[in-house]
């Protein structure tokens, strides 16, 4: 029966055999829309058991007719039939967190005895039917996160009956529809996340049963009106991130007793912080950050709430600016349950406390930062034995820290900068074994650098810069091996070399250690620092030569190494370094001819003054000639001519067999692996505040993409008006919130240029109270490889096709950055899920990858063989990267393949005959043009002398079968018997890098 039959058949009366192969005939149809099925579930749809057995269904057990589909959380990706109106006896659809997309089809209007419809989390988009209206027993309606635009249908008006309505994290449109206000029935309304404008209609105070209500994160203006402040039966109350106004009533907590959460962050709320909220007694959230509350804090009333377990008050305007502004946390002490208290960017000016010492040692995260708090830290601080984030930077705190604060044993953040504290840094710092960042920069710290800070090994990020610390630099702490953000220590003064030991600080983006008396040369193991970006080594007294070891430094972009005494000549490879932006040599004794490529190209990156006795270089920099050079100099670059086939065999060769090599499993022994941590920001923080508007409230139009955890957004920053691309995990989603732990752990301990570089995280509360975690990435230009690889017919006519030396440079990339993860990290990392969507490409098509949400850390080697593997069964994620895939165009699950055919055996079976039949038909096209192009490039590929890459260059028509062979061959060689033949994947790439 034809999918058109059964959407428009009649049903027979319940219990007719008719009526029951009419519902089997609709459930395969169903499942003849699922492309995914992870979990196989669908295996046990067929014929060899009565429907009413199949996996996720339910019948009526004198009827047989389907009453519920069940099949939440299956990761099935698929869509809905319009057959599905056929299923006339549902009552129930729960298709909550899967992959389903495609419109929603009208034809659920048809469902008249449902009662239960939960589409949420998914990626279905579209309005919203109208036809819904029809299922007027519907007591539940679950929309929320998926990607829905328009307004609410006002025929849903008719859904009077209704106890349960979520639309939040939608795209819709419009206002709220006042005649919400008529479902009398209502418990739970959650349309928050949209773009809704206009005020909150006063018609929504009918609902005198509402239990949960948001609307936070809108473009909601107006005051919240008085009617919905009167429905005392409110538990959840969220009306975050919006442009609302006026004063909180000031006995909202007599009106709302039975508060639970209150959500009001990110509005233009004006006035004092009603001491009634102590009225109702359960209130365990309440947060009022980023408005412009003014006045004192409340304390007596909040300490009555013994339930509360989140208080935050974070930017607003609150403080007298007299002593006394801090009173109130005394009374927070009765709050026993407290875990977290935010007072940061207010004006509370008040001598810090001793109280403190007293508040619930449940409290995990204290943030006092920017105000105008003085005195001094109490050693009552150790009894807060839980805190994993203290904060006081940005005020004028004065004396010495106590020793006691080394009881902090779970700290992983400590912000203790620009203040005014004096005496030794506490070697007690160094008990924090949890320490993940350390902050005492700007302050007036003197003495040593205490070497026991060597024993935080897992400290990213470490800034002791702007003291007055003298002494050399520990070779401990020199030699801590997990930083990664950076290790600064400028301005202070610090005397002797710069220790050997630097060579530890492999992973390590930033060192900054200008600014102070450091003498002798630059070591030779700095060169050890492959991971450095940011190399600072100005105003001190070093001498020598730049050691030619620094050429491995080719990740770094900006470097200072003005006013010291450094002399000889400045190194050639100093020109090859292709992501060097910056280069500042001035005042020192550099002598000889300037080289003549990268940066000394660029005028306006480059600083060489005050060297007496350079030349040369080009004109712009105003340099007399060099009379001492010879005239057949080898400087000149070379750039030979190499038959295309050749190169593009070689080529393939190398690059691919580096990618193939890097995908199996190092035995080499390990460390352990890194651990998860508290990730308040990753170098300089960013509001929740800050996300939604840099992403225009998560708008639609900035949605670049999404996945199984959460959606990518466009935006720019509003502090630094930098462009990025901003991931927001969705937390509902089973696995999201280890995703996001596991990315943030795979990301701190790597850095490589062809890895998607992380700007910031996010981890903070949303609007209503739930968690909220995101991820912010430079932008990428180019998009992924995906949308290069299979374009839409859109895409197609916006963008050039990709060529031959485009892929193959974007395999080498990618080879490059798994060669680092599986063999240069401390603890090798295998990716788990690289596909072309998962690799981005920047504006000069430079490839990199990210998505590192399923990625696994490999433990030592181990001896038994059951351990190993667990280890190797537990890799798991999408079908996805295989090599042909570049050249052939077609998915790993391409329905063109064949029945039972892989792209591997697809790809096998045409070589090397039949190649050209099964290739990218852009890559015949860039065939055919190279034919009939200039015979000028007929037999060179040109070489780029700043990026290293190959030119994107034709190659011709009559030598690509040769070409693709060589790649095609390589790409297959995935098995470990063909992997031993490779053997050393270290020698290729000493290979890869002279190319």
């Amino acid at each position: 029966m034809s999918a058109a039959v059964l959407e428009s058949a009649t049903l027979p009366s319940s219990g007719t055999s008719l009526g029951n192969e009419t519902d089997r005939m609709v459930l395969l149809d169903f499942k003849k829309r699922i492309s995914e099925d992870p979990f196989h579930i669908m295996r046990s749809w067929n014929d060899s058991i009565h429907f009413c057995s199949w996996a996720g269904v339910t019948c009526n057990r004198i009827t047989k007719r389907v009453l519920t589909l069940e099949l939440e959380s299956q990761k099935l990706v698929g869509s809905i039939p319009p057959s599905i109106g056929n299923l006339t006896f549902l009552t129930g659809i729960n298709l909550r967190r899967n992959n389903f997309h495609g419109e929603l089809p009208q034809e659920l209007g048809r469902l008249q005895s449902l009662q239960h419809l939960n589409l949420s989390v998914n990626s279905f988009s579209g309005k919203i039917p109208t036809n819904i209206s029809h299922c007027t027993q519907l007591r539940v309606l679950e929309l929320y996160s998926n990607k829905l635009i328009g307004p609410i249908p006002d025929q849903l008006s008719s859904l009077l009956d209704l106890n349960i309505l979520l639309f939040d994290k939608n795209n819709l449109t419009g206002t709220i529809p006042s005649w919400i206000g008529n479902f009398s029935s209502l418990c739970s309304l959650y349309i928050g996340g949209n773009n809704f404008q206009g005020s909150i209609p006063k018609e929504l105070g009918r609902l005198t049963g509402l239990q949960a209500f948001s609307v936070a994160v809108n473009n909601l203006s107006g005051m919240v009106p008085s009617s919905i402040y009167n429905i005392s039966s409110i538990s959840i109350f969220g009306v975050s991130q919006n442009q609302l106004r006026g004063e909180l009533p000031p006995n909202v907590g007599f009106i709302l007793p039975n508060l639970e959460q209150f959500h009001a962050g990110g509005n233009k709320f004006t006035g004092n912080i009603p001491a009634s909220f102590s009225n109702a007694s359960r209130l365990r959230y309440l947060n009022l950050p980023e408005n412009d509350l003014t006045g004192t804090v409340p304390g007596e009333s909040l300490g009555r709430l013994r339930s509360l377990v989140g208080l935050n008050f974070g930017a607003n305007r609150l403080g007298t600016g007299k002593s006394g502004d801090l009173n109130f946390i005394s009374f927070l002490s009765n709050c026993t349950s407290l875990e977290g208290l935010a007072l940061y960017d207010n004006q509370f000016r008040d001598e810090l406390p001793s109280s403190i010492s007293n508040l619930s040692t449940q409290l995990t995260s204290l943030t006092m930062e920017k105000n105008l708090i003085y005195g001094s830290i109490n050693r009552g601080i150790g009894n807060l034995v839980n805190l994993t984030l203290f904060g006081v930077s940005y005020n004028f705190l004065i004396g010495k820290i106590p020793e006691e604060i080394g009881r902090l044993q779970k700290l992983g953040e400590l912000y203790l900068n620009d203040n005014k504290f004096y005496g030794p840094i506490p070697s007690s710092l160094g008990n924090l074994t949890s320490l993940t960042e350390l902050y005492v920069s700007g302050n007036r710290f003197e003495g040593s650098i205490p070497p026991t800070l060597a024993n935080c090994q897992r400290l990213l990020a470490l800034d002791l810069s702007r003291n007055n610390l003298t002494g050399p630099i520990p070779q401990e702490v020199i030699g801590i091996s997990s930083l990664s953000i950076y290790l600064l220590l400028s301005n202070n003064y610090l005397t002797g070399s710069l220790p050997a030991k630097v060579s530890d600080l492999a992973k390590v983006v930033e060192l900054d250690v200008s600014g102070n008396n450091l003498s002798g040369e630059i070591p030779t193991t700095l060169g050890n620092c492959i991971m450095l970006e940011r190399l600072y080594l100005e105003n001190n007294k070093f001498e020598g030569t730049i050691p030619q070891s620094l050429k491995s430094l080719r990740s770094l972009e900006e470097m200072d190494i003005s006013r010291n005494n450094f002399s000889g000549q400045i190194p050639e490879f100093m020109g090859k370094l292709s992501f060097l932006k910056n280069l500042n040599v001035a005042n020192n004794n550099f002598q000889g001819e300037l080289p003549k490529e990268g940066i000394f190209l660029n005028a306006s990156g480059l600083s060489i003054l005050r060297n007496g006795r350079l030349c040369g270089g080009i004109p712009r920099l105003g340099l007399p000639p060099c009379s001492n050079i010879k005239a057949h100099s080898s400087r000149g670059l070379l750039v030979p001519k190499v038959v295309i086939p050749a190169a593009c065999a070689l080529a393939s060769i190398i690059a691919l067999s580096c990618f193939i090599v890097t995908c199996s499993m190092s035995n080499k022994p390990r460390g352990t692996p890194v651990s998860s941590r508290s990730y308040k920001d990753w170098k300089s923080g960013v509001s929740y505040k800050e996300l939604v508007e840099s992403t225009n409230r998560f708008s639609r139009e900035n949605l670049i993409g999404s996945g199984s955890f959460g959606s990518v957004y466009k935006g720019v920053l509003p502090s630094d008006g930098i462009v990025v691309a901003v991931k927001v995990l969705n937390l509902q989603q089973q696995g999201a919130s280890n995703s996001f732990i596991r990315e943030c752990e795979a990301l701190r301990s790597v850095r490589h240029r062809n890895l998607l570089k992380i700007i910031t995280t996010c981890s903070s509360i949303d609007n209503q109270g739930n968690d909220f975690k995101s991820l912010v990435y430079e932008y990428s230009v180019n998009g992924s490889l995906d949308v290069w690889l299979h374009p839409t017919d859109d895409e197609q006519s916006q963008r050039e096709r990709l060529s031959l030396v485009q892929r193959l440079n974007i395999a080498i990339d990618i080879g490059s950055a798994l060669e680092y993860l599986h063999h240069h990290c401390e603890t090798s990392i295998v990716h788990c899920d690289l596909k072309p969507s998962n690799v981005l490409l920047d504006e000069d098509m430079v490839a990199h990858i990210g998505d590192f949400g399923l990625a696994k850390f490999l433990l030592e080697a181990t001896d038994n063989p059951s351990q190993s593997q667990t280890m190797s069964t537990g890799l798991k994620g999408t079908i996805g990267y295989i090599p042909p895939e570049m050249f052939t165009g077609k998915r790993p699950t391409d329905g063109m393949l064949g029945d039972g055919k892989s792209i591997h055996n697809f790809t096998a079976m045409a070589i090397p005959d039949h190649v050209m039949d099964i290739v990218d038909p852009s890559l015949l096209i860039e065939a055919e043009d190279a034919d009939a192009h200039d015979d000028r490039y007929e037999n060179e590929v040109q070489e780029n002398p700043i990026t290293n890459r190959h030119d994107h260059g034709l190659v011709q028509g009559r030598k690509l079968d040769e070409c693709l062979v060589s790649v095609m061959q390589i790409g297959l060689v995935w098995d470990s018997h063909a992997l031993k033949h490779l053997e050393d994947s270290e020698c290729l790439w000493t290979l890869l890098s002279t190319k």
